[in-house]
C-alpha cells in the first residue's frame, strides 16, 4: 500500500483486523496505566526543539503572529520528552502520553514520518521498574489482542516467557566476538581507530570518514540486532556512556549508561533512561550534539531553553521510557510494514 486511495473498501478491508487488534491494544495499555495511577497527559506537538538527537530531521514550520509581529519558527516534535519532562519538574509523578511525533526522511516497512509514540514516566523509578512495566504492558496488550506469539515475516517470539536481559557489551562480544568497552578507554571519548580495527576484523566495511559511532551502528546493524527477539523478546541494556545523551552514567560502572532497548522478532521496540537531571551537563552535551549535526548535515535544531530552566529549577529522579506503538501492533497482528496497522498513512 503507498498511502493512495487507501479508503476504497477493499483496500480498506484489508487492514480491518489489524485496525480493530490495534483498538484493543489502546484500551490494554490504558487500562495498564489507570491501574497504575498514571496520569494520561497531552502536550503540543508544536516546539521549539524538536528533539536533539543528531541524526533524526525534524520538520519545520512557523507560528504567523496574530499581532504583526515577526513569525516564530516552530518544529513539529519529534518526540514528547521535553515537555512530559517539565510535568515532572510541576509535580506529575507518573504520566503516560500516546503521542502523535513526526520524523522527516524516514520511510520504510518499520518507519512512517508520522507515526504514534507511548512514553511514560515513574519519578523516583528505576530502570528495573521500566523493564517490568514493559514486560507487563506488552503481555497485556497480547492477551486483549488474543495473540500468544509476536510475529514478523517467518519470525516469532512468546512475550510470555521471561525476557533475556543482555547488556550492549555481552551482545557485541556473543555476536561479534568484540570487547567493545575496550575500545573506550576514555569512556566520553571513545576510540574510533580500535573499533574500526574490531570491525574490519570481522569482515566489515569501514569508511574513513566514519565516526566511532557509526562503526558502532554498522557492528549493530549487520552482527547483533539480527539475533536480538527471537523465541523471547530481549532487554539490552547498558549503553556506552557516549551514547546516552539524555541519560545518567550508572552507579555501578560509570563506562556505561542506565539505558535499554527492548527487541522483539530483531524489531526494535522501545528505548529507556534513568533520566539526566543536572542542567549543566544536560547542556554540555546538547551542545556537543548540535556541534556533531551542523558538522555532518549542515544544520542545528535550537535548545529548549525552557526545559533546561526546568532541569536547575529541579527535575525529580525519574526513569522513562518511549515506546513505537505501531511497531507493537504490527508484531500482534504478524503484520509486515507499519502501514498495514495504520487508520491512514501519510500520503506519498
Amino acid at each position: 500500500m503507498t498511502g493512495k486511495e487507501w479508503w476504497r473498501p477493499e483496500v480498506f478491508a484489508a487492514r480491518k483486523a489489524n485496525l480493530e487488534l490495534r483498538a484493543r491494544a489502546v484500551n490494554a495499555l490504558r487500562a495498564f496505566f489507570a491501574a497504575r495511577d498514571f496520569a494520561e497527559v497531552e502536550t503540543p506537538c508544536l516546539q521549539i526543539s524538536p528533539g536533539l538527537e543528531p541524526h533524526l530531521k525534524a520538520f519545520a514550520t512557523a507560528f504567523a503572529d496574530p499581532f504583526g509581529g515577526p513569525d516564530r519558527p516552530l518544529h513539529l516534535h519529534t518526540s514528547p520528552e521535553f515537555a512530559m519532562k517539565k510535568l515532572l519538574v510541576a509535580g506529575v509523578p507518573r504520566l503516560y502520553q500516546l503521542a502523535k511525533v513526526f520524523r522527516n526522511a524516514e520511510r520504510s516497512p518499520t518507519h512512517h514520518p508520522e507515526f504514534t509514540m507511548l512514553e511514560w514516566y515513574r519519578a523516583g523509578a528505576s530502570l528495573e521498574e521500566l523493564m517490568a512495566d514493559t514486560e507487563t504492558l506488552v503481555r497485556d496488550c497480547a492477551r486483549a489482542a488474543g495473540v500468544e506469539r509476536l510475529r514478523r515475516g517467518g519470525a516469532a517470539c512468546d512475550p510470555f516467557a521471561p525476557w533475556r536481559r543482555l547488556s550492549v557489551a555481552e551482545a557485541f562480544a556473543e555476536y561479534a566476538g568484540i570487547d567493545l568497552l575496550a575500545t573506550a578507554p576514555d569512556p566520553w571519548s571513545p576510540d574510533r581507530a580500535r573499533l574500526a580495527a574490531e570491525a574490519v576484523r570481522i569482515g566489515l566495511s569501514v569508511s574513513p570518514s566514519d565516526t566511532w559511532e557509526d562503526v558502532f551502528f554498522k557492528v549493530m546493524l549487520d552482527r547483533v540486532e539480527p539475533h536480538l527477539g527471537f523465541d523471547r523478546p530481549v532487554i539490552l541494556h547498558s549503553y556506552p556512556v557516549s551514547m546516552a545523551a539524555l541519560s545518567r552514567p550508572s552507579p555501578a560502572d560509570p563506562r556505561v549508561a542506565e539505558r535499554f532497548e527492548a527487541y522483539a522478532c530483531g524489531v526494535e521496540l522501545c528505548n529507556a533512561f534513568g533520566e539526566l537531571t543536572d542542567a549543566a551537563e544536560q547542556r554540555r552535551r546538547f551542545t556537543a550534539d548540535m556541534d556533531l549535526k551542523e558538522r555532518l548535515y549542515g544544520e542545528r535544531y535550537p535548545l529548549d531553553e525552557d526545559f533546561l530552566a526546568a532541569l536547575e529549577y529541579g527535575m525529580p529522579d525519574a526513569a522513562g521510557i518511549a515506546l513505537g506503538f505501531d511497531r507493537l501492533v504490527m508484531l500482534l497482528a504478524g503484520a509486515e510494514r507499519i502501514d498495514d496497522v495504520l487508520w491512514a498513512p501519510v500520503a506519498d
